[in-house]
């Protein structure tokens, strides 16, 4: 599944966010609840976040060429890491403008409307989210995952604020509504950094998961009945696709064509295994020494070499 598929959700969200925003602004408009304000303010990230989603998937379906041999992937990591900033930034406004509302209390308005408004724009919000949450791991892509967590914290947000809402309409406490903005803002936080720390993870070439590096051993577990050893295997995932690299050790007696073949027959189960995976092999011979001096990253510099 490519990455142009997938823009398709980022126009869904970038719709939504536009639905939700002017839902929020509206109930905040009569009500005057800097909860709901704030509410708006982090559905207005959501709409630059799904825009850069789709700029970024745009950049990541374009193919390898002459000066990105390895595909334009890694461009999913700028999104999500803007996004996660963006959250961080529209946290920072919800404590301001609570704060000052903690100072400066005022009474709420029409919050029956407002409420009503604020509840239509979390059930869009979050049937989004789960469409984006499926698509994003099913196909391996942080952008989307990153846009759906978003989301979805845009969703708890929006229960918090309309229970703190309602709360200050039964009981006229009115420090209620900043104070809920605060506790929103705070898990806006949480959300953030976790978003940044993933595509930091993403950019800096991190191992695939536990799981996907077991599938891949299990493949290669296979050979070894027949006297092939594996080492050096590491990962690594841009975007949606992944890439698996392993040093392949056959008897020294082998032609170069079984040689051949075995790496084929390997390269073309590990890749029906893990789908959307690049994989790269190297053969090396079981009885030269050397073949077992280069499982490091950077290998050592053989005697007289």
């Amino acid at each position: 599944m490519s990455e142009r598929f997938l823009t398709r959700f980022a126009w869904l969200s970038i719709a939504a966010a536009v639905v939700t925003i002017a839902l929020k602004l509206a109930a905040w408009a009569v009500t005057g609840s800097v909860g709901l304000l704030s509410d708006a303010a982090e559905s207005l990230v959501n709409l630059i976040g799904g825009c850069l989603a789709l700029a970024m998937l745009t950049i990541a379906s374009r193919p390898a060429d002459e000066d990105h041999a390895y595909g334009h992937g890694k461009a999913e990591y700028f999104s999500s890491g803007v996004e996660g900033g963006l959250i961080l930034v529209a946290a920072a406004g919800i404590i301001v403008a609570a704060v000052g509302r903690l100072m400066h209390p005022r009474p709420l308005e029409a919050v029956g409307l407002g409420l009503t408004a604020s509840a239509v724009a979390s059930l869009i919000n979050l049937a989004v989210a789960l469409a984006l949450l499926r698509a994003g791991r099913r196909h391996g892509s942080i952008t989307l995952e990153a846009n759906a967590r978003h989301l979805l914290a845009d969703v708890w947000t929006s229960v918090g604020v309309i229970a703190g809402v309602g709360l200050v309409a039964l009981t006229d406490l009115l420090w209620l509504d900043p104070l809920v903005a605060l506790l929103v803002a705070a898990n806006i936080v949480h959300t953030g950094v976790d978003i940044v720390r993933r595509s930091v993870h993403g950019l800096m070439d991190k191992a695939l998961v536990e799981a996907d590096l077991e599938t891949v051993r299990g493949v290669l577990r296979r050979y070894e009945s027949d006297g092939v050893h594996f080492h050096a295997l590491r990962s690594r995932q841009a975007g949606a696709r992944k890439f698996v690299s392993v040093h392949v050790l056959v008897p020294g007696d082998w032609t170069v064509h079984r040689g051949h073949e075995l790496l084929e027959r390997i390269e073309a189960d590990i890749r029906n295994a893990l789908p959307g995976s690049t994989v790269f092999t190297h053969l090396e011979s079981l009885e030269d020494p050397g073949s077992w001096e280069d499982q490091t990253l950077e290998r050592a510099r053989r005697p007289g070499a």
